[in-house]
């Protein structure tokens, strides 16, 4: 089996600077358009924002998309038509499917610091579903120097679920921790993003806000180079 990869540099992503909106697009996204960057796989958005104190999206609509929000600083106040209205803070995670349609709002919920926030898409194996939200702390899931499961596609398995055949892990390792990493179906491939520190996988060193793609392989060994803290999407291949 060989491997393939694909590297996204921190500093290659699209960046969008709308005042109270500061965004690095990793795939293209909104007025950000890379022929080469539409997605991995399933994995069509994966957006880095920084929200401004009080400032935020207004309503909008989505459909047929799983879309997964982690914050990493501050609290994000959620709003949809499904009667919801829920303050996702960092260490929580949230997930919409908005099947055959659904509009919400995010605002930033604190008026003195902005609010850090991924926001990632993923097609769904199931269109035109019932639309449905969900949130989860991770505070009692989370471990030491290992992944934790946050996202599956089994409704009774740890994290929240979506429909897609994707699992999400997170992970915080101490320096020169060394762990492996199986995939759950070979035919997926695997999306790391370091969020915090530095790690290798493989031949590549991986810094802050790194992205890096690996596919048509069975695990991964990743060594932490110092403190790091990692996102991990296992996601199909084809869309």
């Amino acid at each position: 089996m060989s491997e393939y990869s694909v590297l996204h540099r921190a500093n290659t992503r699209g960046s969008q600077d709308h005042g109270w909106l500061k965004v690095n697009h990793t795939f293209s996204f909104a007025n950000y358009y890379n022929p080469n960057r539409m997605h991995f796989g399933v994995l069509r958005v994966l957006n880095d924002d920084s929200i401004a104190g009080g400032k935020g999206f207004g309503t909008h609509p989505h459909d047929n998309m799983e879309i997964i929000t982690i914050p990493l600083e501050g609290a994000l106040a959620h709003k949809d038509n499904m009667g919801n209205g829920t303050i996702i803070r960092k260490g929580d995670i949230q997930v919409m499917s908005a099947g055959t349609g659904i509009t919400h709002s995010e605002f930033n919920s604190n008026e003195d610091h902005a609010v850090k926030v991924l926001q990632i898409w993923l097609f769904p194996n199931k269109k035109n579903v019932t639309p449905r939200y969900d949130q989860l702390s991770l505070q009692n899931i989370k471990v030491k120097n290992e992944f934790y499961q946050i996202l599956s596609p089994n409704q009774n398995d740890q994290g929240v679920w979506i429909h897609q055949n994707s699992w999400f892990s997170m992970a915080e390792f101490d320096t020169h921790k060394e762990v492996n990493y199986r995939l759950n179906l070979t035919s997926n491939g695997i999306y790391i993003f370091v969020i915090e520190g530095q790690i290798s996988v493989g031949k590549e060193s991986l810094e802050k806000r790194d992205g890096f793609g690996i596919w048509n392989t069975e695990n991964i060994n990743i060594s932490a180079l110092k403190g790091t803290k990692i996102l991990l999407m296992e996601v199909p291949m084809s869309v």
